[in-house]
């Protein structure tokens, strides 16, 4: 129990039914001693242990509370439109599994590796030349532009890969004795090589609306069905461990160093800032031009941006890609130090806003002005709405980083 639930438990349903059994001192023994267990719990690195004394850990996320795939929002947080699309594109996978002869198991898999890629989404875009519902690259081996955004090809060549076996498709790897997130990694020899496990819930979901039987058995490895009793089944435990990279850590959620303005506190309102940018900042949209796009974005209500914040930003001033994975990389890796304002909560409008998420990705939102930023997800995912800034830390109980000037030194 950390020391938020201690506190609301003493303050909350003991105050009712013991403040009048006990007597006031001993009830304020009573709050005195779950404090201590509280502040003992946060110490013991419980689940909100990295933000003790800050604020709550919150998410725009799907991996749910733990991260692990096994709780939380199964849909996602998809719109209704997204969500059709995610179905009708894994009844496609489903069923080349099928022509295969494959088992449930590897449409899991796909459906986990999609989810992770695209948001199980035919996108005509991503990092690099990346495309389609997996993220395979034309570079790469995998097909032409055309071949890749067709759902039916692309998932074809996930499981079976090339003729040649190069590049190596599901069945060329030994996804058998592997977890369903090492698996997918086997394949997709991603940088970010736990980001599939976390799918899991959100894949099985998907799975049982579209009717796919993920505990089918196959001729062509007959015994692994997409059942919870195989070994490996959850998170990224188990599998070649040369394939592992370390995990991002997040900033020091409580650090106030390092910033060239006077640090606000969590809570805060944002005010306008004034600041030119460096000469090296030069987008193909003027900020001016990026701050009118941005609204004209909110005012579409189009449902295209859910968990694509960084995306969102690097389109707004006309460039087609960040060049950056996640959010949080890009202020904390990529961004200058001399261009990171941290914790100033005096941003000029056009600036970029970063927070820890206390997941992997962080978020960045434009601001707008007048205290007030264009961010995806905060109202209705997948769309852009102009809120306060600080329906970030309030809403998701998220951390604010700061702010940088709009540059994308990788952007294309």
């Amino acid at each position: 129990m950390v020391s938020r639930q201690a506190l609301a438990l003493a303050s909350g349903g003991l105050r009712k039914g013991l403040a009048f059994k006990l007597g006031l001192p001993a009830m304020g023994m009573l709050m005195g001693l779950l404090l201590i267990v509280g502040m003992l719990a946060g110490i013991g690195g419980g689940p909100s242990a990295v933000a003790a004394g800050c604020s709550k850990p919150g998410s725009p996320g799907n991996d749910g509370p733990s991260g692990n795939g096994q709780t939380g929002d199964t849909s996602g947080g998809a719109s209704k439109k997204l969500r059709e699309e995610q179905v009708a594109n894994a009844k496609i996978i489903d069923q080349v599994a099928k022509d295969g002869k494959l088992p449930g198991r590897a449409t899991l898999i796909a459906l986990m590796t999609g989810l992770a890629e695209s948001q199980l989404s035919n996108i005509d875009y991503g990092d690099r030349d990346s495309l389609g519902i997996f993220q395979q690259r034309p570079s790469s081996g995998w097909g032409t532009r055309a071949q890749i955004l067709d759902p039916k090809y692309s998932s074809h060549m996930f499981l079976f890969g090339g003729d040649s076996g190069d590049p190596p498709g599901l069945v060329d790897v030994a996804w058998e004795n592997m977890s369903l997130n090492d698996a997918a990694q086997k394949v997709q020899r991603s940088g970010f090589p736990d980001a599939y496990g976390p799918k899991e819930a959100q894949a099985r979901s998907i799975a049982k609306e579209a009717g796919i039987d993920l505990e089918r058995s196959g001729e062509n490895h007959p015994g692994q069905s997409g059942g919870r009793n195989n070994r490996g089944d959850s998170g990224s435990n188990g599998g070649d461990k040369g394939d592992k990279k370390p995990g991002k850590k997040s900033p020091d959620s409580c650090n106030t160093s390092g910033g060239s303005n006077t640090p606000g506190k969590p809570g805060e309102p944002f005010h306008d800032g004034k600041a030119n940018w460096p000469a090296n900042v030069k987008n193909r949209r003027s900020t001016e031009d990026a701050i009118a796009w941005a609204k004209r974005e909110a005012d579409s209500r189009r449902p295209d941006w859910y968990q694509k914040c960084l995306a969102f930003t690097s389109i707004a001033y006309g460039w087609n890609f960040s060049g950056t994975n996640y959010a949080i990389d890009h202020y904390t890796d990529v961004m200058p130090k001399d261009m990171r304002h941290d914790k100033d909560r005096n941003p000029p409008p056009g600036a970029l806003m970063f927070w820890d998420t206390h997941h992997r990705a962080g978020h960045v939102a434009i601001y707008v002005g007048d205290g007030k930023v264009a961010s995806n997800d905060i109202v209705t995912p997948g769309e852009i709405s102009i809120v306060p800034a600080t329906d970030i830390e309030s809403k998701w109980g998220a951390i604010y980083l700061g702010w940088s000037p709009p540059y994308y030194p990788n952007g294309g």
